[in-house]
C-alpha cells in the first residue's frame, strides 16, 4: 500500500521536528542535518570529509539525542582491531561459558572518527554490519539496534599514515557529504556560548527508536513513477560510459538513489517522487561512487562535475510511465 497525502504531511511535519532540534547543537547547518537525518530514515551511512573542529562529534550525539538512541565514538587508528570494533568472545570462569561482550558498533548511531586512519583489516570489520546490521563473532550472529547509522569521518588536509577506503566499501556509504565552517551569524552564536562545552548533551529526546523504524517502514511505500526509474537508469549508464570515469555507478548505487528519493519526497510532504528529487540528491549520494581516470583527474575533472554534465545532457521525464 502506498503513502497516502496524509501520512506524507505528518511525516514532514515530524522531520522538521527533528531537523530542528539537531539544529540547537549543530548551528547554522540545516541542509547538513536534513542530509544526515534522511541517511538514516534510509537505513544507510553517512561519510563525512571535512576538517577537524566543524562539528561532526556534535551531529551524531545531537541525532542520538533527538531519537532517544545511544551513541559511541570510534576513534580509528593503525594499532585498532576489528575485535576493538565489533566485540570480542570471553570465557567466563565463573559460569563455564563464553559470553560475548559487544563492541561500540552496537549503537543507534556510532562515529567512525578518522577512519581512513585504520587499517584495511579493522575497516573491513565494519563492512557487514553496515550492509546487513548485523556482526558474525566465533559463528554467531549479533544484530545491531534499529535505527543504526555510521558517521565515518575523513580529514582531506593529511593523508600521512592513512589507509585509502577502497571501492567496495565507499558503495557501503549510502551519501558522502561535509559539514564545513558556520557562517558569520552562526559563528557569533556559537562563540557566545562558549562556556556550554556540548550542546547536544541537553538536546531533548522527541521521538523513540521504535517510532523512527516505524517512519523508516513508512517511507519505503512512496511512490516512484516508472518514469522515474527509467531516468535514474539512464543518469547511471552515463555515468559508465562516460570518458572521464574508469568506475561508474553500480546497482546498489542506483537502489540507493531510488531509496532515497522516497523519504526526501517524504520530508517535503509529497507520497510520490520527482525528476527534482533524484536530481537534489544525486551528488550527495553519488559522488564517491565514481571512479576518475587518472589523466581526467589530473586535468582537474572532478566528480561533481562529471555529474552535472550528466544531470544537464539526460533530459528528465516530463510524463508518467507504467513499469511492468
Amino acid at each position: 500500500m502506498s503513502m497516502t497525502p496524509e501520512q506524507a504531511a505528518w511525516y514532514a511535519e515530524t522531520f522538521e521536528k527533528l531537523v530542528a532540534n539537531v539544529g540547537q547543537a549543530v548551528l547554522g547547518k540545516s541542509h547538513v542535518v536534513r542530509l544526515a537525518l534522511t541517511c538514516m530514515l534510509t537505513e544507510g551511512h553517512l561519510l563525512l570529509e571535512d576538517a577537524p573542529g566543524t562539528g561532526k562529534t556534535s551531529l551524531a550525539r545531537a541525532i542520538a539525542s533527538t531519537v532517544q538512541g545511544t551513541h559511541n565514538r570510534i576513534q580509528f587508528t593503525p594499532d585498532l582491531l576489528p575485535s576493538d570494533v565489533t566485540g570480542v568472545t570471553i570465557y567466563d570462569q565463573s559460569t563455564h561459558r563464553f559470553e560475548f561482550h559487544k563492541g561500540p558498533i552496537f549503537s543507534s548511531i556510532v562515529l567512525a572518527d578518522e577512519i581512513n586512519r585504520a587499517s584495511p583489516k579493522t575497516q573491513s570489520a565494519l563492512l557487514e554490519v553496515m550492509e546487513e546490521a548485523r556482526v558474525t563473532v566465533d559463528g554467531v550472529t549479533h544484530d545491531a539496534p534499529r535505527p543504526f547509522m555510521v558517521i565515518a569521518t575523513q580529514n582531506p588536509i593529511e593523508q600521512a599514515g592513512t589507509y585509502r577506503l577502497p571501492e567496495a566499501q565507499l558503495d557501503r556509504f549510502l551519501m558522502k557529504t561535509s559539514i564545513g565552517y558556520p557562517d558569520h551569524a552562526s559563528t557569533v552564536q556559537i562563540l557566545a556560548g562558549a562556556s556550554e562545552r556540548d550542546r547536544s548533551g541537553h538536546l531533548p529526546a522527541l521521538i523513540t527508536t521504535s517510532a523512527v523504524a516505524d517512519m523508516i517502514r513508512l517511507a519505503t511505500t512512496t511512490h516512484v513513477d516508472g518514469a522515474v526509474l527509467e531516468y535514474v537508469s539512464r543518469l547511471a549508464e552515463e555515468t559508465r560510459t562516460a570518458p572521464e570515469t574508469r568506475l561508474g555507478v553500480s546497482v546498489r548505487g542506483s537502489l540507493a538513489l531510488v531509496r532515497t528519493a522516497k523519504v526526501w519526497a517524504a520530508v517535503h510532504g509529497r507520497h510520490y517522487v520527482l525528476p527534482d528529487d533524484v536530481k537534489e540528491l544525486v551528488g550527495p549520494v553519488w559522488t564517491h561512487r565514481l571512479m576518475l581516470d587518472p589523466e581526467a583527474e589530473f586535468a582537474g575533472t572532478t566528480s561533481d562535475g562529471v555529474l552535472a554534465r550528466i544531470l544537464g545532457d539526460v533530459a528528465a521525464p516530463q510524463e508518467r510511465r507504467t513499469v511492468a
